[in-house]
């Protein structure tokens, strides 16, 4: 690849028709866990009573809330096609992202399929640990921290921030021409 030595951090860039960022070994494997953990969840579809059952109805959304028989109905027709794409994404993360850390180069068609698989971690520990739009993160963290700075929660929230980082940043890659 042309142009300039991508970043230590992973920060994606555009370099031509590429989209690249350099992830170090730790990084690497959080992205590839959280994302993991998305496919996991997607594959056993949890029961209605499961804690993670909220999370699937986040990733895939009622199309009609008000009527619960056209909701099921939509949902039948519609959850395995929903279900792949997803997969799908999933795996271009997977695939692309060395599990040792390194480098990553993406076209725009996975660079799409990235964020989109982002966007379902993010919704996924962002309705686990109760974020809401109106929340300041890094607030957040802090108060964490100041409770106990060795706490899941801490840890969880430090992996949110650092995936909106991370898609924020191909945001922004994608967007400049």
């Amino acid at each position: 690849m042309t142009g300039p030595a991508v970043s230590r951090a992973s920060l994606f860039r555009r370099y031509g028709d590429k989209y690249a960022a350099r992830f170090g070994a730790a990084e690497a494997m959080v992205v590839r866990r959280v994302i993991s953990e998305i496919v996991g969840l997607i594959d056993r579809e949890p029961a209605r009573t499961d804690p993670d059952r909220a999370i699937l109805d986040r990733l895939f959304p009622n199309a009609y809330p008000d009527d619960p028989h056209d909701g099921a109905e939509f949902r039948r027709l519609t959850y395995g096609d929903l279900a792949r794409t997803k997969r799908e994404q999933a795996n271009v993360v997977l695939r692309t992202l060395p599990a040792d850390g390194g480098v990553v180069a993406l076209d725009a068609e996975n660079a799409e399929a990235w964020l989109r698989a982002l966007t379902d971690v993010r919704l996924a520990l962002g309705l686990r640990l109760n974020i809401t739009e109106d929340m300041d993160l890094q607030s957040a963290i802090d108060e964490a921290v100041a409770a106990d700075p060795t706490s899941a929660r801490v840890a969880q929230l430090c992996v949110y921030a650092y995936l909106t980082y991370l898609q924020e940043s191909l945001v922004d890659s994608l967007m400049r021409q």
